[in-house]
């Protein structure tokens, strides 16, 4: 579902309507903070936790930037190896 939201923000860099971008970040960050409270994986939880810090960069930021957006969306999917098959599709990149 984080995935899902960050591709939905995706779509939103474009457009003049930060409001919307912020309220999709905000729920990227609502359905990390649950992921982390669930997750029973030191490791993963630890990784969560550094990459919401990144999330939460672009949350505060004055302007959207794309660059970082598209880097932090290649490194959640890069958390699971299922979604890091999926990286070409979403990203239009390829997955090495």
């Amino acid at each position: 579902m984080i995935a899902n939201e960050m591709n939905r923000a995706s779509k939103l860099l474009g457009s003049n309507d930060r409001e919307r971008l912020r309220g999709s970040y905000e729920r990227i960050l609502a359905l990390t903070d649950l992921t982390i409270q669930v997750s029973t994986s030191r490791s993963l939880r630890r990784e969560l936790l550094r990459w919401r810090d990144l999330v939460a960069e672009q949350y505060v930021a004055g302007e959207a930037d794309p660059r970082a957006h598209g880097a932090i969306f290649r490194a959640l999917l890069q958390l699971h190896p299922d979604a890091w098959r999926q990286l070409p599709y979403v990203t239009g990149a390829a997955a090495f």
